[in-house]
């Protein structure tokens, strides 16, 4: 039987408070993740949480080892996965602390290590739908049995950081279609397409990118983390308390 796993990102830990039953940092063919993958909770509810950017939070988004992040997850049996996202509105109709369940991206990164197929054994597969629907459906269902509000449907745009965009940039991304902004959907939605690994995420605004005179002011974009992450863990309970996709 599969195995669930979240993987972190800024901000709040989800169930920081759960005891570590075990931790891996498996070799894979790829190198080993950025972190120790520990498995959290008990008999009763339990997963792997992996941090992409390092337990110190030391790898910058261009920087984290996507391929053996999501090969250490399969080597462990998982076969769901839920990414946690920190992003930055670019619709004018969302605030800190929103939830978003994304269902389209584009890439705007560059030189990252897109893919595991690159020869002999060469595969292209379908990415037409970057984040599982069924898994994404699944979630959506959850938050409203729970009453948790989400926006259902969100265009991510990849950047590839670590700084932070332009307004031109933003410009751009909005007349794409984009809704909000973050630097590592990609290529972590592709490896875990091209590992069949079901793959969601949830993604909480932490500031606006516009029409706010200091739209990356810390202290805000803590409060704003803390207030979605809040909701999140909520998500992340009842999407356990069901049985497997």
């Amino acid at each position: 039987m599969g195995q669930r796993a979240i993987i972190t990102g800024t901000g709040p830990q989800p169930f920081s408070e759960w005891p570590v039953r075990q931790q891996q940092q498996p070799l894979t063919a790829f190198g080993k993740p950025t972190a120790a993958v520990s498995l959290v909770g008990d008999a009763h509810r339990a997963l792997w949480r992996l941090p992409r950017h390092g337990e110190q939070h030391q790898f910058p988004p261009h920087a984290i080892d996507y391929r053996s992040n999501l090969a250490a997850l399969k080597s462990l049996g998982v076969t769901e996965i839920i990414a946690l996202f920190a992003v930055g509105a670019i619709a004018d109709d969302l605030q800190p602390g929103d939830l978003l369940l994304p269902d389209q991206l584009i890439d705007y990164s560059s030189g990252r290590e897109q893919t595991i197929f690159n020869g002999p054994d060469v595969r292209h597969v379908d990415f037409r739908e970057p984040f599982t629907p069924i898994l994404r459906q699944h979630l959506l269902q959850l938050a409203q049995a729970q009453k948790i509000p989400v926006c259902p449907t969100a265009t991510y745009a990849v950047a590839q950081g670590p700084r932070y965009e332009t307004r031109a940039e933003l410009a751009r991304m909005a007349r794409d279609g984009c809704h909000i902004v973050g630097m590592t959907a990609m290529p972590e939605a592709a490896l875990a397409r091209e590992m069949e690994l079901a793959y969601a995420s949830i993604a909480v605004v932490m500031n606006t990118t516009s029409a706010q005179a200091n739209p990356y002011n810390t202290t805000d974009c803590e409060a704003a983390l803390a207030k979605g992450m809040a909701q999140t863990e909520r998500l992340l309970l009842a999407w356990l308390q069901t049985d497997l996709e």
